[in-house]
């Protein structure tokens, strides 16, 4: 079960966990069926490949751990979407048009400026020759980095809490967890980290300035 917001406590918060796709970039779902039409492809193609068919889902399993380049993914998997797909660059492709989240910037800025830690844990889709996490700019606000591809782990596996817990030397206990898979928060808590499922961005926000006594201020640019 997820824990509700307030089971933490502030006194002993001392680190923040942040998933990326879907909690530092807005639901990237709208932007990758615009890609696929934009493709000649159905709108859920580039979905169902990566998730329906086995094919699809034994190659993302593989780059998510790195046992698959990005390079070599998108070729076999531009063939699995469809003959006249160009492998150039793929994933690029698809994920250069998904929104940063800002305001989950601006929290996480705000809780690195109070004195928390910042740890992100993410499952990898590749970091060359598209690198997801600076395209977007949000990785020097991060203290640790626990990227899937890197570490040979991957969400849910117990192993990668673990090792992000003793990245950022803290206790589970200390620590809240962002992630937008509900799958991937009970191996969490099973380490006493709070989790926090992200659905709506301004909920989610609020939840976080509620349990770390902070303020998501982005800024205005004219």
């Amino acid at each position: 079960m997820q824990k509700p917001a307030g089971t933490a406590d502030r006194q002993a918060l001392r680190g923040l966990i942040l998933d990326f796709a879907g909690v530092l970039t807005a639901d990237p779902h709208p932007t990758h069926r615009s890609w696929a039409e934009s493709e000649g492809l159905h709108s859920e193609a580039w979905r169902a490949t990566l998730n329906d068919s086995p094919d699809g889902r034994r190659l993302y399993s593989a780059l998510e751990i790195g046992q698959l380049g990005q390079a070599e993914w998108n070729a076999k998997t531009a063939a699995l979407l469809g003959a006249g797909i160009d492998p150039t660059n793929l994933m690029g492709r698809a994920w250069s048009k998904v929104p940063a989240a800002q305001r989950m910037a601006a929290l996480a800025h705000a809780a690195k400026e109070a004195g928390y830690r910042l740890a992100l844990l993410s499952n990898s889709f590749g970091l060359d020759p598209f690198n997801p996490y600076e395209h977007v700019g949000i990785w020097d606000l991060f203290d640790v980095h626990v990227i899937s591809e890197a570490v040979g782990l991957a969400k849910p596996d117990p192993a990668i809490y673990q090792l992000t817990l003793d990245r950022l030397g803290l206790p589970g206990e200390t620590c809240v967890f962002v992630d937008d898979h509900p799958v991937n928060l009970p191996p969490a808590e099973a380490f006493g980290i709070t989790t926090v499922l992200a659905t709506d961005e301004d909920d989610t926000v609020a939840e976080l300035e509620s349990l770390f006594g902070v303020t998501a201020a982005v800024s205005v640019r004219g």
